[in-house]
């Protein structure tokens, strides 16, 4: 099969989608890899090191020619007139950015398979884990930031001070990204606060993280006396493929302390907090209320090597089952088919679909 890679064009995005190894080990499986020239270049990765492991350099629209093409971030609007009848792996968070990408997708008959509702055997999210990592330990780094007074934060640190903990930081969510910006924000030193579900999950947390962390049962009565008295509040509540909830609404930001903090790691998927709204590495914050909102929604594309490396960990596996066979390799595979959202003009997950309003336009995908 023919693979490609293109070179993100999301602002400031230097992640790639393969490895020059991962290249190698496709080319010697019999694929064709197809890189588009200085793909890998934000990650430290040259077009000599791709030549070297057998790939082919190749311009955009040689890349996006392919029986299968393999990306980190949505299509942009610039891409979407590469979109035609060829499976795109990639993240889409339908639910959560623009309109415009599902009804290109379903009118191109562009085949995509998301690496976000990708479920391993036990409902897991193998693919979306990694990079939920690296923002939750980001969220905690650049809400600290932010914080700093000449960022027009409210001038704590997060920080242990003499043996004394300052700030006060709220997590809300206890998956992947609430766990590890709880774990980043208590090493830093601040006083930490997390919303779940489960209280056997809180005791997990206390044993992994801290005996001293605060786990606390998430409903809007808590969650609102809790981020009023924050310094910074860190988002990450997730639902499979579908728009995520405003746990956060815009009266809670108005109680908020001026100069406080929030970081939206729920952004790719429309956010958590009601006063969200997405932004990039290059404008990366705005003040609502008093508060700063940082909802960048490549987060992890900060720290490309780390994140490339971390990610084609994972998602190469999956893109050799799909060059070898198709997508007759979602057969068999419960969890990878439902990584499949557009497909035949209809989109096939459920989620996104209702998140979209567009349940007429879907349908069950059954591997033939």
């Amino acid at each position: 099969m023919k693979i490609g890679i293109p070179k993100e064009i999301k602002t400031l995005e230097g992640r790639v989608a393969l490895t020059p190894a991962g290249a190698r080990s496709l080319v010697e499986a019999g694929h064709e890899v197809w890189v588009q020239q200085e793909a890998g270049c934000g990650s430290g990765f040259s077009d000599r090191d791709y030549a070297e492991a057998g790939a082919r350099l190749a311009t955009a629209e040689q890349a996006w020619d392919s029986e299968l093409v393999v990306k980190v971030k949505e299509p942009e609007a610039a891409e979407y007139p590469f979109l035609q009848q060829q499976i795109v792996f990639t993240y889409f968070h339908l639910a959560g950015v623009p309109r415009a990408l599902t009804e290109t997708l379903l009118e191109r008959g562009t085949t995509a398979v998301a690496y976000e509702t990708l479920e391993d055997a036990a409902g897991r999210l193998p693919l979306l884990a990694p990079m939920s990592a690296i923002a939750g330990n980001m969220a905690a780094l650049v809400g600290a930031y932010y914080l700093a007074r000449f960022n027009g934060g409210r001038g704590v640190q997060l920080g242990e001070v003499l043996g004394q903990r300052h700030g006060s930081v709220v997590v809300i969510g206890d998956g992947v990204v609430g766990s590890h910006a709880a774990r980043t924000s208590w090493g830093l030193g601040a006083e930490v606060a997390v919303a779940g579900l489960f209280p056997e999950r809180g005791e997990q947390l206390r044993r992994e993280i801290a005996p001293g962390l605060d786990y606390f049962l998430s409903s809007p009565e808590a969650i609102a006396e809790r981020v009023k008295a924050a310094d910074l509040v860190i988002g990450g509540v997730l639902l499979h493929g579908a728009k995520a909830e405003f746990v956060v609404t815009e009266d809670m930001v108005r109680q908020m302390l001026p100069g406080s903090v929030i970081v939206d790691v729920s952004i790719d998927q429309g956010g958590c907090v009601e006063t969200s709204r997405p932004t990039s590495h290059a404008d990366p914050v705005f003040v609502k209320h008093g508060v700063i909102h940082y909802c960048v929604t490549n987060m992890p594309g900060a720290y490309p090597r780390t994140s490339t490396l971390a990610l084609t960990s994972v998602t190469l596996p999956y893109v050799r089952r799909l060059a070898d066979a198709g997508l007759a390799a979602l057969r068999d595979d419960p969890g990878f088919a439902k990584a499949l959202n557009t497909h035949q003009g209809f989109l096939t997950c459920r989620p996104a679909a209702e998140g979209l309003g567009l349940l007429e336009r879907f349908r069950e995908f059954t591997a033939a």
